[in-house]
């Protein structure tokens, strides 16, 4: 394992025990606001059941589902729930609420603002980002026009992900990530709703704002944020705190994106999410051929899983990636299974088991 400056790295990852132990009350009422402030989105019956839920269930749920003629469901904590009428959590589906076409619909026109041409864009790609960047993902059926996908009609599907972005989760691994002020290409590895994406985030928070602790000046930032997950970007206002120094392209492919930044923002990191695409892996060749540090995250298991996708097997065999940061839940959302050294492809964690960690609590992926 590479050295590391001890005394810098022992200081960074000291945590006070009293934030250990629980988190503020301001952070619990943040929590508490962050999904009442969602139920202004939905249809009066819908606001009526989901405003009492207890507050302890309020701060950690990460989905609201509807569906037509199904229940009413929301997901926590790796599981789903069913809701009754009252407003009370059930394990099965006997006596809960129904979600009605009625409920779809007003719920989908509030969202849209009682204007769905205005984020006609959004409707094509399967979603909409409302103010405080949640992400509403849709489902219907699908309209094509001579362009491809012109819209989704008659919605029979409405899946909120409500979004909380967590503060520092990255600070125990950036030591990892980091050498004289240099910053290694890094690739998140996690399978679905793991916090890829919520570590991405704080990633390109602290590399943008700078880390004091460890002599670190911040770098500029450019996001290519082509799902709208990364900064939650609405109006083109980031709802996230994704850094002093970062530059967004929101709703942007990625191969477009990277071009763009490269030629109009001079970024020394370029961060973006879920690679796969052929394009993707072109996009990546045209930052490093501009000296851009690149981190990026994708859908995975482990190692061996994305060594064999037929797109990112490229990179993999052509050692791009020099740190390879493996989460999962094996602890809670976001453990940090493992970090790779991605030119011999051995774990740097041996012998440092403090960094098996459960990333200081769970944290929602929103993600993922």
């Amino acid at each position: 394992m590479e050295k590391l400056k001890t005394k810098n790295f022992k200081k960074y990852n000291s945590v006070k025990k009293e934030v250990v132990k629980k988190e503020s009350i301001d952070d619990e009422i943040k929590m508490e606001n962050i999904f009442n402030n969602i139920l202004c989105f939905l249809d009066s019956n819908l606001e009526n059941i989901l405003k009492n839920i207890s507050v302890e269930h309020k701060k950690v749920i990460e989905e609201i589902r509807l569906r037509l003629n199904k229940p009413l469901m929301i997901y926590m904590n790796g599981k789903d729930y069913f809701l009754d009428q009252k407003g009370k959590l059930k394990t099965n589906y006997n006596n809960t609420f129904f979600v009605n076409k009625e409920s779809i619909i007003n719920t989908y026109q509030k969202l849209c603002n009682y204007s769905i041409y205005a984020v006609e864009d959004e409707i094509r790609n399967g979603f909409i980002t409302v103010k405080g960047g949640h992400r509403i993902g849709i489902a219907g059926r699908v309209v094509y026009g001579k362009n491809g996908i012109e819209t989704i009609k008659e919605i029979s599907s409405l899946n909120i992900r409500i979004a909380r972005e967590k503060l520092d989760v990255s600070k125990k691994i950036i030591p990892y990530l980091i050498k004289d002020n240099n910053i290694y290409h890094t690739l998140i590895v996690s399978p679905p709703q793991c916090g890829k994406t919520t570590l991405l985030r704080d990633l390109i928070r602290n590399f943008s704002n700078g880390i004091d602790e460890l002599d670190f000046k911040g770098v500029k930032v450019g996001v290519v944020d082509e799902r709208s997950e990364i900064a939650s970007s609405y109006k083109g206002i980031a709802q996230n705190d994704i850094g002093l120094r970062t530059d967004i392209l929101d709703a942007c492919q990625k191969y477009d994106g990277i071009v763009i930044l490269i030629r109009s923002m001079s970024p020394n990191i370029i961060a973006t999410d879920e690679l796969g695409g052929i394009k993707d892996i072109k996009a990546i060749h045209e930052a490093l051929k501009a000296g851009v540090k690149i981190i990026s995250t994708v859908h995975g298991e482990n190692i061996n899983d994305i060594k064999n996708k037929p797109n990112l097997k490229q990179i993999m065999d052509e050692k791009i990636f020099e740190r390879i940061v493996i989460l999962d839940n094996s602890k809670g959302v976001g453990t940090v299974k493992d970090i790779i050294n991605g030119k011999t492809f051995k774990s740097i964690l041996k012998g440092r088991n403090d960094v098996y960690i459960k990333n200081y609590g769970k944290f929602d992926d929103n993600n993922s």
